[in-house]
């Protein structure tokens, strides 16, 4: 029988303001005490990369599993 990992509600991100430009913060690691925060042109570089960024996790992640602790 196989377990099936049961996806955890992610919590939601909080539109905000910084000197007057929107910045959209993300919680981390499922805590809000240091979020990460960034604005319109992060954001959008980061939809332009998104398949780079993803790339990126699933290589690491790989890569954590691998290594003996």
């Amino acid at each position: 029988m196989s377990e099936e990992k049961v996806p955890e509600e992610k919590m939601a991100a909080t539109i905000g303001e910084y000197k007057g430009n929107a910045i959209i913060s993300l919680p981390v690691a499922g805590s809000t005490k240091y979020p990460f925060t960034f604005g319109l042109n992060k954001a959008k570089a980061i939809l332009e990369y998104l398949d780079d960024i993803k790339k990126f996790v699933e290589d690491n992640d790989k890569a954590k599993e691998e290594k003996p602790e």
